[in-house]
């Protein structure tokens, strides 16, 4: 089965990497068509091929600059055109780079969409042109239960199959107190509920890992806290995790699932997180960690005081975030793709 797996504006490249690794363990002919990932080094591909061949000049001349998009958007026509007329097997689409152009295209090959963010936010009230983009595709993937509702409430039916946890090299090496905000710093992730928590327990320090993509200026005198700014390569990322006892996620209901929250359960570290979107999903289900009504400070810093300070409530979640490893993999996420695809063929 030849599979084109494409994310145009390499949104979610590590994502690309690892499901066209399983997909190409399972037996598939896969290429990743994207563009160059302005912010760090990506791993060889395994068993797959990858092209990166779309916003050749945007996706090298700024990282996060505004100047970007106005030629971003002129470079659009070649990336419409080229998935119009990609012929695979199955054409996976994992992100809509400018879905008011996109919505319009005619796919010549059978079609999947995974809906990573459901409605994104520059477009979330869009409702009308995601409903007419998401038709267009023959089958739609969501990762949770909470993003098949969404979709269903735009007429689309959605298949789940829930996000993999990210391979890990961490270690335990952590001092027992350290609680961890991770990934890129936006305003949906709530950082400012993360410093506020340390703030209010003594014995805790806040370790804050990712490319800031908002001010923080305000935030860096917080008490107790480390910032490690930019993007993480690997390794940086394997010891921000192996240093970390529980991390942290305080977002704002803007997205499904988190890439991020899925590192660190595939490092083995718990998590305390805002019962928002989908992220309660492989906490409730394992064990790993505690989840709190969302918005709640006093909630959040009760479960993460809890598990700082009860080596059994700790050993608990760190033994539900084991189960999350060990069952949500990118084998069985490949497995579930291509029963999809079958369908399709």
């Amino acid at each position: 089965m030849r599979v084109v797996v494409t994310d145009p504006p390499a949104f979610t490249p590590w994502y690309d990497h690892e499901l066209a690794c399983a997909l190409a363990r399972a037996g598939a002919d896969v290429t990743v068509s994207t563009s160059r990932f302005r912010f760090g080094a990506l791993p060889a591909p395994e068993g797959y091929r990858r092209t990166e061949r779309f916003y050749p000049l945007s996706s090298r001349l700024f990282r996060r600059s505004p100047l970007r998009i106005p030629l971003k958007v002129a470079e659009h026509a070649f990336v419409a055109a080229s998935l119009a007329a990609t012929h695979p097997d199955v054409l996976h689409v994992q992100w809509l780079a400018l879905p008011q152009v996109d919505m319009h295209l005619r796919y010549r090959a059978p079609t999947v969409f995974t809906a990573h963010d459901l409605l994104p936010r520059r477009t979330a009230g869009k409702r009308k042109l995601w409903q007419t983009a998401l038709q267009r595709f023959d089958r739609v993937v969501v990762h949770t239960e909470r993003g098949r509702e969404v979709m269903g409430e735009l007429g689309v039916e959605a298949r789940v199959i829930p996000h993999p946890v990210y391979p890990s090299s961490a270690i335990r090496a952590d001092d027992g107190a350290t609680v961890l905000a991770l990934g890129v710093i936006r305003p949906y992730k709530g950082i400012a509920d993360s410093v506020e928590v340390v703030r209010r327990l003594p014995g805790a320090r806040l370790l804050v890992a990712g490319d800031p993509a908002m001010p923080i200026d305000e935030l860096r005198a917080a008490p107790r806290t480390e910032w490690r700014l930019g993007y993480l390569s690997a390794a940086e990322l394997d010891r921000a995790l192996s240093d970390t006892t529980v991390a942290l996620f305080p977002y704002r209901p803007e997205i499904d699932q988190s890439g991020a929250l899925l590192q660190a359960l595939g490092a083995g570290v718990p998590a305390v997180v805002y019962d928002v979107a989908g992220l309660a999903d492989p906490i409730r289900a394992f064990g790993a960690g505690r989840v709190v009504p969302a918005g709640d400070v006093d909630a959040l810093t009760a479960a993460v005081g809890e598990l700082l300070g009860d080596p059994v409530a700790l050993a608990g979640a760190r033994a539900g975030a084991e189960r999350a490893r060990a069952a949500l993999t990118w084998d069985a996420a490949a497995a579930a793709h291509l029963a999809l695809y079958e369908e399709l063929l």
